[in-house]
């Protein structure tokens, strides 16, 4: 990965610093971005030098914007676009401009990211974007996207919401792979398996009591959780492999709605609508 540079979102998250580390190893230039510009800076120090933090607040649009274009100030090709970020099960409903937090989050704002950087990753040689998803979409209701109810005001429960936010994720992936054919750029999505991560933090605490001590003996260490992604990131055999979903280093066809292109064109036209003024 000499010469190559890629994004990482989610550089405080378990799997985004195991994933910055694996690619910086490998000679890759990351940009690791956080919350805030400290979080990230305090990330990409257990990196090394080939890391460089960027500050990435994913629910606001303006700091979308501000990081895209600080990465577009760079003025090289983005190798990897690796959209790692991510909130989980939130037990009340929070919203964003009037979205649910985890559909405003883990899609919109990564939409919003990827739409400004796709020039850049399309100039790389063999740019590649993506996409965290998770096998929780199936935790998603039967329309996989309730498009009436985006705000979760009529009915929420948080594992539900985080199933269509995942569900998002796949088929983002899915309908910029279609978007992306004919190209030398490649979109797939990944399931990193059940991993020893904060993600899990805001489920019940009776549930976070039962969960802790047998964690060990069902979730994978972030080393294998990130291995995925970095192999879809990285892997030479799959340079013009796109539009899949991967779980263990292997393409999988997941269920659910995730293989719905029609309901991906849908998702994308919503969601272009819902950042009109930034996409820019």
């Amino acid at each position: 990965l000499t010469g190559k540079t890629v994004l990482v979102t989610g550089a405080t998250s378990g799997l985004g610093l195991e994933s910055m580390r694996a690619l910086a190893g490998q000679g890759a230039s990351v940009l690791g971005t956080g919350r805030t510009l400290a979080k990230a800076r305090e990330a990409c120090s257990g990196v090394g030098p080939r890391c460089t933090p960027l500050e990435l607040e994913l629910e606001s649009l303006d700091s979308v914007r501000a990081c895209s274009d600080a990465v577009r100030a760079l003025g090289a090709p983005l190798d990897v676009l690796l959209l790692n970020a991510g909130i989980m099960a939130l037990p009340e409903l929070e919203q964003v401009r009037g979205l649910e937090k985890q559909f405003a989050v883990n899609h919109l704002g990564h939409f919003l990211l990827a739409h400004r950087l796709l020039d850049q990753v399309k100039a790389a040689p063999q740019g590649r974007v993506v996409t965290l998803s998770s096998s929780a979409y199936k935790w998603a209701p039967p329309a996989g996207i309730e498009f009436d109810n985006l705000s979760g005001a009529r009915e929420y429960d948080g594992n539900k919401a985080y199933g269509i936010a995942k569900t998002a994720n796949g088929l983002f992936s899915l309908e910029l792979a279609r978007r992306l054919a004919g190209t030398t750029t490649t979109s797939n999505s990944v399931n990193p398996g059940a991993v020893n991560t904060n993600l899990m933090r805001h489920l019940p605490s009776w549930q976070r009591q039962i969960f802790t001590p047998i964690a060990k003996f069902l979730v994978k260490p972030v080393e294998v959780g990130a291995a995925t992604q970095v192999y879809v990131a990285t892997a030479p055999a799959l340079a013009a492999v796109s539009g899949y979903y991967f779980e263990d280093c292997n393409p999988v066809v997941p269920g659910g709605s995730m293989n719905n292109a029609e309901l991906g064109q849908q998702l994308w036209a919503k969601s272009e609508e819902l950042v009109a003024g930034y996409l820019a």
